[in-house]
């Protein structure tokens, strides 16, 4: 079997770990093993397929006589070394969202779109996780029928901050914890807010906004939904109204669809349709209280899809409810794909 130099662009970090743990699992046929990440990490030492590799320092001279990089860095990182990643003759898999909308940079979920991979330069984005997560949920429904429109709202893990999220939440619901115990009455604010990771406490509370201001008082997460779907979708008109919501939840993004068709769909139609989706689990039984939840796609790569029924606004709507882990299908697992299917030629 023919083998392949990888690189990890951001080892250390938590998307950077996650896609070293699915290059296990898809036993990604790697050829030499490269580590990379800032200054301060060189030298700890991370574990592939029961082997220890040290982690090196991302220098210009870094990626020589490597196949595939797999970027899990921050824009200015991703930026500062793609050209030395192309110039290599490396294949750069960045998940940042620097090229994204780069015109010539595909931007590729694999279930949807995989005949972009063989248009890129050099270069493939991964897109952002919550449009990842939405778009493999309405992916079927947009065969039966040309998507439209959509209204989505967010809500989303607090570890998609990073790894420092869970923990300022973790810490302020402990505070809360202590003042119930002392008090026998359920306090509203921690007593120490800590208020690092996001702009207010997150322990009790949800967050309207991520992002900065883009345009119209949409935030630029939420802006990504429409402008990202349209290119992943070849749906150049779709329009979408976003709220991107932070939620005191450790892992795995839930969002809220209603979906505007040309043609008037039923909820048997679209359920059948998810049903049969490669990557999604119809998860559906308002009676039995089946639905999906972030403690259930945490861990894993399948986008769970329930709450499917009629719009009471729109008469060409269907709106559903789906889950999925950020840090795998939103982030590290869609990335490794895109290098599987690529080496397939698929």
């Amino acid at each position: 079997m023919k083998t392949y130099n990888v690189g990890i662009l951001g080892a250390s970090g938590a998307v950077g770990r996650e896609m070293l743990k699915i290059l296990a699992e898809r036993n990604f046929p790697i050829g030499e093993l490269r580590l990379l990440a800032s200054a301060k990490s060189v030298g700890k030492k991370l574990t592939y397929m029961g082997k220890e590799y040290s982690i090196q320092e991302a220098k210009d001279d870094a990626f020589t006589g490597l196949d595939i990089v797999l970027g899990a860095a921050a824009n200015p990182v991703a930026i500062r070394f793609k050209d030395s990643i192309v110039k290599a003759g490396a294949l750069f898999i960045d998940n940042s969202s620097a090229f994204r909308m780069d015109e010539n940079t595909p931007l590729v979920v694999p279930e949807i779109n995989p005949e972009d991979i063989f248009k890129h330069h050099g270069v493939i984005s991964n897109p952002n996780c919550s449009t990842i997560i939405t778009l493999m949920a309405v992916k079927g429904i947009n065969k039966l029928s040309k998507i439209k429109g959509m209204y989505a709202s967010t809500y989303q893990a607090t570890s998609g901050a990073g790894i420092n999220g869970p923990i300022e939440m973790l810490d302020q619901m402990e505070d809360l914890v202590a003042q119930y115990k002392e008090t026998n009455d359920a306090p509203i604010t921690c007593k120490e807010t800590n208020a690092k990771t996001f702009a207010y406490q997150i322990a009790g509370n949800v967050i309207p906004a991520i992002g900065s201001s883009a345009y119209e008082a949409y935030t630029k997460e939420e802006m990504k939904m429409q402008n990202e779907g349209r290119k992943i979708m070849h749906l150049p008109e779709l329009v979408v109204n976003c709220t991107c919501v932070r939620v005191p939840v450790v892992r795995s993004h839930s969002i809220s669809v209603t979906v505007i068709t040309e043609d008037k769909l039923t909820p048997e139609q679209v359920k059948a349709a998810i049903a049969n989706e490669e990557g999604c689990v119809l998860c559906d039984d308002l009676d039995k209280n089946v639905y999906p939840m972030p403690i259930l796609t945490s861990n894993q790569d399948l986008v769970y899809v329930g709450r499917i029924r009629n719009d009471l606004v729109n008469d060409h709507g269907i709106t559903l409810f789906c889950c999925g882990d950020q840090v795998r299908k939103g982030a590290a697992s869609n990335a490794v794909d895109i290098a599987v299917r690529y080496i397939k030629g698929e």
